[in-house]
């Protein structure tokens, strides 16, 4: 059975449909890196061993985010479908459009949700006990400021409340994060190593919490959640500074060059966040591009209900 909510870069999918052959597309349909960080061969020991907690992921996290007070997940979507377990029924907000699974993983624990746009977000906060964003947001690339973030996290926090961010696209620009070195009750980061780092297929993630949280989640994790190789992928990465620095620098020349060709092509302002660009054009006109752009074998990112596409960067 083929899940109810598609992810971009199903590219199998698009090539039975389009019957184009896998070789001759261009993929431009997710925000991953298209340059993962280049890992060495994986050691046979690293297979045979289960995964252990001493192994210098969680060191080398915390140097990486500037935190010690992090939770390895299996991808933050381990997490974004974990944490909804742990409130009792809430009034969750939920910015739209956003990454569809924080409504889906809210929405299957029994919360009331609430879609909101950005303007919605100051006059609807004293009616919610959530309010979950994702920052940049994908796919609208909008970025909220640190003070505004933390403003409305003060509120929350008065009442029991959550503000539960997603910065999934953030590593591109660390200063935007709301990790720092101490937690604040009731303020949640989600982090991914999928993106920035090209290693979406390692299923590695972090979650940024107080101890309440994270102990919370803890309990509702499998054993050996993130497995052995993800570990070790994830420890190489989060330690190459060197690596992290030259990425920061080619990512955002890449995405200057995407972004003046889209303005050019289609004319109209062209948002972007690092790894992808956002393309307004209404419903009608963005179907119908996304439809031909897969004839010829490029596979953008549709999203139909707010008329737009995502374009992600391509291998260089």
């Amino acid at each position: 059975m083929r899940p109810t909510h598609q992810h971009g870069g199903q590219l199998k999918l698009a090539s039975e449909r389009y019957n184009i052959p896998l070789e001759n597309w261009v993929d431009l349909s997710t925000g991953i890196n298209p340059d993962s960080y280049p890992l060495p061969a994986v050691p046979t020991e690293i297979w045979q061993r289960l995964p252990e907690s001493n192994d210098g992921l969680e060191s080398a996290a915390a140097s990486y985010y500037g935190s010690s007070h992090l939770l390895p997940t299996a991808g933050s979507q381990e997490a974004i479908q974990r944490l909804p377990l742990l409130r009792e029924r809430s009034r969750v907000g939920i910015i739209n459009p956003a990454y569809h699974s924080h409504k889906q993983a809210w929405q299957a624990a029994g919360h009331e949700i609430f879609p909101l746009n950005n303007a919605d977000i100051e006059g609807s906060l004293s009616a919610l006990d959530v309010l979950v964003l994702v920052n940049p947001t994908n796919p609208t690339a909008h970025r909220y400021s640190l003070e505004q973030l933390l403003f409305w996290h003060q509120q929350l926090a008065q009442r029991g409340g959550w503000l539960v961010v997603d910065e999934a696209f953030m590593d591109l620009t660390p200063e935007g994060s709301l990790i720092a070195e101490k937690p604040r009750a009731g303020l949640i980061v989600l982090r991914s190593i999928g993106k920035f780092f090209g290693l979406a297929g390692i299923r590695l993630g972090f979650v940024w919490a107080d101890d309440t949280i994270l102990k919370g989640l803890i309990k509702l994790q499998d054993d050996w959640a993130v497995s052995n190789p993800a570990r070790w992928a994830g420890r190489l990465a989060l330690s190459d500074f060197r690596w992290q620095r030259d990425q920061r620098k080619k990512i955002p020349e890449s995405m200057a060059g995407l972004k003046i060709r889209l303005q050019a092509i289609y004319q109209c302002e062209v948002a972007e966040a690092g790894l992808f660009a956002y393309v307004p054009l209404g419903k009608e006109s963005a179907i119908e591009e996304h439809e031909r752009l897969c004839k010829t074998g490029v596979l953008t990112r549709l999203f139909a209900d707010a008329g737009a596409l995502r374009f992600g960067l391509e291998k260089r």
